[in-house]
């Protein structure tokens, strides 16, 4: 494991030795391996509250969790729904979480006003979710602790504004006062050298974590991610203002056909975007059905490594980038490059 190189406001909060976070990947992608296998790493992982139904199996994940990391801090990925329940449903999540001693939850969809004050009684870090600067500004209005704002780039729920992750990474930490972590499309060191040059804390990886050893996914599927070459992805669900970037397959496909006939009738799209689609899609490694979030950033992942592998290889890149950075602010590029051939 790579010393730390970097200490910022979110390694500081979270207590972790690099300044990486790995988005809840759904449905179930998260689960308490994987999760582990990133704190272990040095870095803070979110199980996915989403794909566990049962209360109970839900609370034996968490403490499953808590026993691979040997009792280090560890979070959950809170999607509040705007659908009927979906507050009751998180609330639901949040007693076992309270309960099992959750570190903290990186909240998203749905505003978290309504389940912050539980959150902080229980003593439990809130980190929210928004894909653009705008609903970063009124979340930092709430109690919470830090902002992760998602590029146009993201994998998986992008917004409907499609702002490239280069203009929030320079606009969100300019604006916020709270710590600022960027995400979509990232999956080397230099860009999380470049994200923390722009005034970033952090960032938080997805589409790039697919390939580690620790997820559970088939490995087919896994292949198919390191042969890609980041122009597999396209946003849907636009005619429901609920844009996703998934993989282009048989079922993207089916839902842009609504998309471009202006379709806003959920029922329309249900055959196509649901869950059960996707958790097979993973299961079987077959990928030409269902919403499988997937982001640029996939052309990184270029090789099944375990995920230890993967961060050394984030830190020796943003450490090259240091020093390209100090080469070139001092002149000695133009020497740097004379003496490599």
């Amino acid at each position: 494991m790579r010393a730390q190189l970097f200490t910022t406001r979110i390694t500081e909060l979270l207590g972790i030795r690099h300044p990486i976070l790995c988005g809840g990947m759904g449905p179930g992608v998260s689960d308490a391996r994987y999760v582990a296998a990133v704190v272990n790493a040095g870095g803070m992982g979110f199980i996915m509250a989403l794909g566990w139904s049962d209360p109970e199996a839900f609370r034996e994940e968490l403490r499953t969790c808590r026993r691979l990391t040997g009792g280090k801090p560890f979070g959950v990925n809170l999607y509040i729904s705007r659908q009927h329940g979906g507050i009751e449903r998180a609330t639901q999540q949040i007693r076992v979480m309270c309960e099992e001693k959750v570190f903290c939850v990186e909240t998203a969809g749905a505003s978290p006003e309504p389940v912050i004050p539980v959150l902080r009684e229980a003593g439990i870090k809130v980190l929210h979710k928004v894909p653009a600067v705008k609903y970063a500004l009124s979340a930092a209005r709430f109690d919470i602790d830090a902002v992760i704002i998602v590029g146009a780039e993201c994998g998986g729920h992008p917004g409907i504004y499609q702002i490239g992750s280069m203009v929030q990474a320079a606009h969100g930490p300019a604006a916020i006062n709270l710590p600022v972590v960027i995400g979509g499309g990232i999956g080397t060191g230099r860009q999380i050298a470049a994200t923390l040059a722009m005034g970033a804390e952090g960032v938080v990886l997805g589409s790039r974590m697919l390939v580690a050893e620790e997820v559970w996914i088939n490995r087919k599927y896994k292949e198919m991610i390191a042969a890609a070459d980041g122009t597999e992805s396209i946003v849907v669900k636009k005619a429901l203002r609920d844009h996703h970037r998934v993989y282009n397959n048989e079922s993207a496909r089916a839902v842009l056909e609504l998309d471009d006939r202006k379709e806003t009738d959920f029922e329309q799209y249900r055959p196509h975007v649901a869950g059960a689609l996707a958790r097979e899609a993973y299961r079987t490694g077959d990928a030409s059905k269902g919403m499988l979030d997937f982001g640029p950033a996939a052309v990184f992942a270029d090789r099944i490594e375990p995920l230890e592998a993967i961060f050394d290889r984030l830190i020796d890149d943003a450490a090259a980038a240091l020093a390209r950075l100090h080469c070139v602010s001092t002149g000695a590029a133009g020497m740097q490059h004379s003496h490599s051939h």
